[in-house]
């Protein structure tokens, strides 16, 4: 039973790990960048949550629905402003502005909510699910995370392949110059594309901080980092493949915990992804593509 409620809990820290994941695999699918940003925008929505419920006494379902329309707006609005100007700059160029903005998000936060921990308050409830008697109980948060992992891997799937916004996305992740000359406006498809990565980083803020209730400005920061690389461990630009990395990096992540060092999970992490790397550089289900010279 101590394995299988170490298993389900690194399902659950994995599906918080896929959603944010998918966020980063979209962007970089489609805008073939990195937005560093990322994790940051999880810790606005975590915040936005919080101070709906707290400060204006909303319900949970409400804060969640908030928190969705201020990141949406907070990632078409950071591109437009930071990104949209670098279209054509080196990675490098971008990269760095990433990195800016990142900063730029922690410490406006800072300055907003101040450094001092938050207690968030879960919008799940503190309601379980009780299994054999009594020997394994499974958090609401937990079954409502992996829950929403799945319907939002789904509904982008079927986002991405039924919907001529979806089909513009692929386009544009194929070939820009050729989807912008089939009459597809780049600009607008990108935007679009943060803004979903962005409503994504909201729901994942809000459930990470209903299963680890301390909330300040850095809480973004190395969830976003563990995101990133099951983006890179599933095959960045793959919709399964960041569910699979983000679930697989979760397991990995509680396992050496319980079983290693909780000093030295991280390290377990990071490690694994080198050797998967190492293997298979596309990532597990990454697609490896020929560039002509």
């Amino acid at each position: 039973m101590t394995f299988l409620s170490y298993l389900i809990s690194g399902v659950s820290l994995g599906s918080i790990y896929a959603i944010i994941a998918l966020g980063y695999t979209m962007v970089y699918g489609i805008a073939k960048m990195l937005n560093f940003a990322h994790g940051d925008v999880i810790m606005v929505g975590a915040y936005i949550s919080f101070c709906t419920t707290s400060y204006l006494g909303l319900s949970p379902f409400i804060s969640v629905l908030f928190s969705i329309i201020v990141c949406t707006a907070l990632g078409i609005v950071v591109e437009r402003l930071a990104y949209k100007p670098l279209r054509k700059a080196p990675s490098l160029a971008v990269l760095i502005t990433a990195i800016g903005v990142s900063y730029f998000l922690q410490n406006a936060a800072l300055l907003i909510w101040g450094s001092s921990p938050k207690t968030f308050s879960s919008v799940v409830g503190n309601w379980s699910l009780k299994l054999f008697d009594g020997e394994l109980t499974i958090s609401g948060v937990t079954i409502v995370t992996v829950l929403a992992c799945i319907v939002i891997m789904i509904a982008l799937t079927l986002f991405t392949t039924k919907t001529k916004t979806g089909t513009a996305m692929r386009a544009v992740s194929e070939d820009k110059g050729a989807a912008q000359l089939m009459g597809i406006s780049v600009n607008s498809t990108i935007s679009i594309t943060f803004a979903i990565g962005s409503g994504l980083a909201a729901i994942a803020g809000v459930l990470l901080c209903s299963a680890y209730p301390t909330l300040m400005p850095t809480t973004g920061s190395m969830p976003g980092i563990k995101a990133f690389t099951a983006a890179v461990f599933g095959g960045i630009g793959s919709i399964p493949g960041a569910m699979l990395g983000g679930i697989l990096l979760g397991i990995i992540e509680i396992f050496a915990k319980a079983y290693i060092s909780t000093q030295l999970s991280d390290a377990v992490v990071f490690a694994m992804l080198i050797l998967v790397l190492i293997v298979k550089p596309d990532g597990l289900l990454g697609k490896h593509i020929n560039e002509k010279v």
